[in-house]
């Protein structure tokens, strides 16, 4: 028996779309669901259980409201749920009647009749519940079905009528299976799937994959193809049906891109300039002469997403393909260039390690920049990228800005201001008011936006420069309070809220009285208490994570040399060892051997001592990341839901912050912005061990005072971050509490 989220045998997904209809019905009193067999309405003996089936889904569908009684009351509108149950009660009864005292037709037909309406009533039910029909749709259903029985039981076709009809009347006509023997059945299924698909249109290519000869396909290919065309090169090279029609058709758009989909791998090096060749503008010939050699691809690849950056700005122009474009243009960027020069990081000549950086333009070297944020090393970008891409661009940001259209400028903003160059790149605008203006704009639009990426960016942004930069970190807090300001003014709840939290995030960055937890309803962002990082073996777990390269066996010597005093061995295998601490509060740290990482040793060894403790059910509060920031996604992949404090030892490991959250939601993150140094890292996990065997709380404030007096003269310590400073990570936290709270978006 089919219900609502399989509608169609063959796999159409019964997703109902939002859309009130339905005729008022007459004004009745409410009456329970009863016995259709009264006074005036004779049931045979062996229709009852039918009937019974009805009643029983009668009940189900008044209960989908929550609420075990007579009534249905699962809107906010009262003259919704009065139509609705009067349907689910009196006209529901009165039908069951009516089939029964139908002189035309068979038994056979009046059992599938009463039986379409069981079907009927379920599926309502299942899809409310679920949140796939608005309740309203009801009565209009039932007039679609009583329609429908008309017309089959005079033997003729649903099809006039079901074409009339809503996609999600029917729908539930074809799911009823009460007319599965009408003439029109077939026309009337395709019909309706046909329904489905305008409103679905990303489910066509699926869909037709498996209906390929619908009457319309070749229109609903059409559709599809313009709207998502990187679907029909998918399914263009396809040899099956769809396939071959696709490739028959005549239009422009999908002639071209049958010919990339059916050139061999040469079509993924193609599809990037799809709008430029549908307009003309490049030939296939100009793209497989670059397309080998992989600078000038890159090259051509930023030319043209600057021009469709351009053609779209006044958004006249519609671009096909602008998505793959990036996407290709993104992957072009990491290979070769930000994995060579990542590669030769050991390198000390920069002229050899940034040779392959000589030739690119100001233009080419910012979308490098702005590609792939999460690959790109510190000194890659610190000692490579920013200081050619502004000598390329005349040392004049504005210039470069210019340059690029300022396509991605606030991802590019949150990077300067992440490695520490957002100072440098501001400085080099001629005119001061340009910079201010350039800032402004970083920071407003943000309720416009889908996601929370720009908020995030701007939430990063600020702590980056809080401490380097107070006029500009001052100037952010303003243009934050304006954009509060004018979302509130307007009444844009959505947008208030994001101004709202950022505002709060930028105060508490320098007023320590402000409660972010109680304010957001977040999990303590100033402290870890002690308990919380106890297992359920009364004892704080620790593991590390190290790794098998020559830094990597150095920080396996120095924390066993670390571990000498105050601890003790006491487990020691092939692959992983283990301390436990001999003064104080119990510890026990946990951590694998620097292996050798091309046989697979290393990543058997994390493996085995991850394995481990899962079997002993010990489950790791404290992660300390011991390795360049290349392993830091390791390190990340394998983190459990228990870590409360994570260390990210490795050079950037702030930019992967957003990362850990996905492992360990109320994970506390200390990682550096730009380059980790072994004895910051050795000095933080010391002071860490400290206060742990002490049994008290981390309070963050406070010891990063004292981890400061202790370590803030060594280079690079100004890039470490606490977690009360991660605003980015408590931006996402906050929001998703609030969004639970706010009304109205």
């Amino acid at each position: 028996m089919q219900r609502m989220n399989v509608i169609f045998r063959g796999g159409l997904a019964g997703v109902l779309v939002w859309a009130l209809c339905g005729q008022a019905q007459a004004q009745q009193s409410v009456s329970a669901p009863g016995p259709v067999n009264g006074p005036g309405c004779k049931v045979p003996q062996n229709h009852l259980l039918f009937h019974d089936y009805v009643d029983r889904e009668q009940r189900n569908a008044l209960k989908a409201d929550g609420r075990a009684d007579n009534e249905f009351n699962g809107t906010g509108n009262e003259e919704v749920n009065y139509q609705v149950t009067q349907t689910l009660t009196r006209r529901v009864d009165n039908l069951q009647c009516s089939i029964e005292a139908d002189t035309i037709a068979r038994d056979q037909k009046k059992i599938s009749y009463i039986r379409g309406v069981e079907r009927i009533l379920r599926n309502f039910s299942t899809a409310f519940r679920g949140r796939r029909i608005l309740a309203g749709h009801l009565p209009g259903i039932l007039d679609g079905y009583e329609a429908a029985m008309a017309l089959d039981r005079s033997g003729e076709s649903i099809v006039p009528l079901v074409e009339k009809q809503s996609y999600e009347t029917g729908a539930y006509l074809i799911a009823s299976e009460a007319f599965d023997a009408n003439p029109g059945r077939a026309e009337a299924k395709n019909i309706v799937l046909s329904k489905y698909l305008m409103l679905h249109p990303e489910r066509i290519f699926a869909t037709l994959k498996d209906n390929p000869n619908l009457p319309n396909r070749d229109s609903l290919i059409l559709i599809a193809a313009y709207r998502y065309p990187k679907q029909l090169y998918e399914y263009a090279s396809a040899n099956n049906t769809l396939g071959y029609a696709i490739r028959k058709m005549e239009d422009p758009l999908v002639a071209t891109v049958s010919k990339m989909a059916t050139s061999g791998g040469a079509g993924q090096m193609l599809f990037p300039f799809l709008d430029n060749l549908l307009k003309g503008r490049i030939s296939i010939d100009e793209i497989n002469a670059v397309k080998d050699d992989p600078v000038k691809y890159y090259k051509l690849l930023v030319k043209t997403r600057i021009d469709y950056v351009n053609r779209s700005i006044d958004g006249r122009d519609t671009i096909r393909g602008m998505d793959a474009l990036w996407a290709q243009l993104q992957r072009k960027a990491r290979d070769p260039f930000i994995n060579t020069i990542n590669a030769l990081h050991d390198e000390p000549d920069p002229k050899k390690r940034f040779r392959l950086l000589h030739d690119l333009s100001a233009q080419e070297l910012y979308y490098l920049a702005v590609a792939d944020e999460q690959e790109l090393y510190t000194s890659s970008y610190v000692k490579g990228i920013f200081p050619l891409m502004m000598q390329k661009a005349g040392g004049r940001g504005d210039s470069l800005l210019l340059m690029v259209s300022f396509d991605r400028f606030k991802k590019f903003i949150k990077l300067a201001a992440s490695y520490n160059t957002l100072s440098d790149f501001l400085a080099s605008f001629p005119n001061k008011g340009d910079a201010e203006k350039l800032m402004t704009a970083f920071v407003n639009g943000l309720e416009k936006t889908t996601t929370l990426e720009d908020g995030v960016d701007v939430a990063d942004s600020y702590a980056s420069i809080v401490e380097s930069n107070k006029p500009l970190a001052a100037k952010m807090l303003e243009n934050v309070q304006a954009g509060l300001q004018r979302n509130t003014n307007q009444g844009n709840a959505r947008g208030a809220l994001l101004y709202r939290l950022l505002d709060r995030l930028f105060r508490s960055a320098t007023d320590s009285s402000i409660d972010l937890s109680r304010e957001f309803g977040i999990p303590p962002v100033y402290s870890v208490s002690y308990e919380s990082l106890l297992g359920d073996t009364n004892r704080v777990i620790v593991q590390s994570f190290i790794y098998g390269d020559k830094d990597g066996l150095n920080n396996y010597n120095v924390q066993v040399a670390q571990l000498s005093k105050g601890w003790k061995k006491i487990e020691d295998t092939k692959q992983w060892v283990a301390y436990a601490s001999t003064t104080g509060k119990p510890i026990t740290h946990y951590f694998n051997k620097p292996l050798d990482e091309e046989s697979g040793e290393l990543e058997k060894a994390q493996a085995a001592l991850v394995d481990y403790l899962n079997t002993k059910g010990l489950q790791p509060s404290v992660v300390l990341h011991r390795g360049h920031s290349y392993y830091a996604g390791s390190t990340i992949e394998q983190l459990q839901p228990t870590a409360r404090i994570v260390f990210l030892g490795s050079c950037g490991g702030y930019h992967l912050i957003h990362d850990v959250l996905e492992h360990t939601p109320d994970a506390h993150i200390v990682a550096s912005k730009q380059t980790g140094f072994n004895k910051i890292n050795q000095a933080f996990i010391n002071q860490l061990f400290d206060k742990l065997r002490s049994g008290r709380s981390v309070d963050w404030i406070p010891f990063w005072r004292e981890f400061k007096n202790a370590s803030g003269r060594m280079e690079g310590f100004d890039d470490y971050i606490p977690p009360h400073r991660n605003l980015g990570a408590l931006f996402i936290k906050a929001y998703n509490s609030q969004m639970g709270e706010e009304k109205g978006f």
